[in-house]
């Protein structure tokens, strides 16, 4: 998973694809053994995908959909962020531009009894049309999603996660021995509540793909915990990573 570092800067969110080419047989069957080589952020939720055409989805966007199914059980929307995201990543390797899709609906909403959760709508991108100058991104101050002195160079790479309607969703407590992630109050989105909530908590499961690649990249070794969300206020203490001596 290191290789999807570098991709970090070159990925970008297409709301359009200006240069569209035609995926091959051979590119949609790379795609689907890429599949089963996505790490999971928890080992005992199945998840599956399959790639249509957008027709056969009400996505406007692109060539095809990839849909992303799995069992409902806590954090399977984390989940579904960190596994798919990994997938937006490995594609911008391709030079296939990604919409995270979050309005998209399907006809089936069932897979192998796994549920839809969301769809990626994909097409063949130039090498231009990919992002050349991340700095220009309208991202989150370091200040507003990272507390403490310690680290504080991994939020140059983890600031530019994508989230639903641009809302980034997350808050870093840096200590010496670790780090605490907290899902908190997105930025003002045309979302109402209820779909920004789902929404979010697939973000945080982006956001903690891009801070652990992020980790690695700095060779810092790491044990990650997970929290299940209780109803309560804002914020969510989502996970923690203590550090191993270096």
């Amino acid at each position: 998973m290191d290789d999807l570092y570098p991709m970090i800067r070159k990925r970008t969110s297409f709301h359009v694809f200006p240069e569209s080419h035609e995926l091959t047989e051979i590119e949609l069957m790379r795609i689907e053994k890429h599949f089963s080589e996505l790490i999971a952020l928890i080992d005992d939720i199945r998840i599956k995908f399959k790639i249509v055409p957008k027709t056969e989805t009400t996505c406007k966007r692109g060539e095809y959909c990839i849909l992303a199914y799995s069992e409902k059980k806590p954090n399977y929307l984390q989940n579904i962020g960190y596994v798919v995201e990994q997938l937006d990543l490995w594609l911008a390797g391709q030079n296939i531009g990604v919409c995270w899709y979050g309005m998209g609906r399907t006809k089936e909403k069932v897979f192998d009894n796994l549920h839809f959760v969301i769809m990626l709508a994909i097409a063949k991108q130039d090498e231009s049309s990919f992002r050349r100058d991340y700095a220009q991104s309208k991202r989150k101050q370091i200040e507003k999603l990272w507390e403490g002195s310690e680290r504080r160079s991994l939020a140059e790479d983890i600031r530019y996660a994508p989230s639903a309607c641009n809302s980034q969703p997350w808050k870093v407590v840096s200590k010496e021995s670790g780090l605490e992630v907290y899902r908190v109050k997105g930025q003002r989105s045309i979302m109402p509540a209820m779909v920004a909530n789902y929404f979010n908590q697939i973000d945080i499961g982006i956001f903690l793909l891009f801070l652990e690649l992020s980790l690695r990249h700095q060779t810092i070794r790491f044990k990650r915990t997970l929290y299940s969300e209780e109803r309560g206020e804002y914020p969510f203490l989502t996970a923690r990573y203590d550090f191993f001596d270096q």
